[in-house]
């Protein structure tokens, strides 16, 4: 809520709520004033489970390509390390066929099927099927996109979790 005395003013605030959005209520207010003072602390967890999980997975037979930029094979990981103090929680891992993303979508059980990210919790999502199902195979593979790459959402859980999560479901 906001009182002023001149009616122009007032107008061009009005016109500003209006043409970006609706303004926040005040519960979301308090949880983001409430989420706000562990952010950092979830940041840092969310960094080192991917760092965790890229380096597993890059040694790994069932896995084509990790990329990650916190990984050294990564090709922008000089200038990632300049810019960023951790490299974030996102992995992006080619197994191969798109049949192999499905089976673990189906069978990880800590990560969870979605496209959202930024939450607490691990999630998987493959794009071909997802969030880019609806651009031509051509240019989804133009961008880097094949039908086997399958994004991790890394969120805060225990490493061991995750990894023996994922050790599970790539062995099989």
């Amino acid at each position: 809520l906001v009182a002023v005395r001149e009616e122009e003013l007032a107008e061009e605030l009005f016109f500003i709520r209006k043409s970006s959005g609706a303004v926040p209520g005040p519960m979301d207010c308090w949880l983001t004033l409430r989420g706000i003072k562990t952010l950092h602390l979830r940041i840092l967890r969310h960094n080192e489970n991917g760092l965790a999980v890229a380096r597993y997975l890059e040694d790994h037979p069932a896995v084509d390509r990790v990329l990650y930029p916190g990984l050294e094979s990564h090709p922008q990981h000089e200038l990632a390390a300049r810019q960023m103090t951790g490299f974030t929680g996102m992995v992006s891992v080619d197994v191969g066929t798109l049949e192999r993303a499905k089976t673990m979508t189906e069978q990880l059980r800590v990560f969870a099927l979605a496209e959202s990210l930024g939450g607490v919790e691990s999630l998987i999502s493959v794009p071909a099927l997802m969030t880019h199902a609806s651009v031509p195979q051509d240019r989804r593979e133009a961008m880097g996109i094949t039908p086997g790459l399958v994004r991790l959402s890394l969120g805060i859980e225990d490493q061991t979790d995750l990894l023996e999560d994922l050790e599970r479901v790539l062995a099989g």
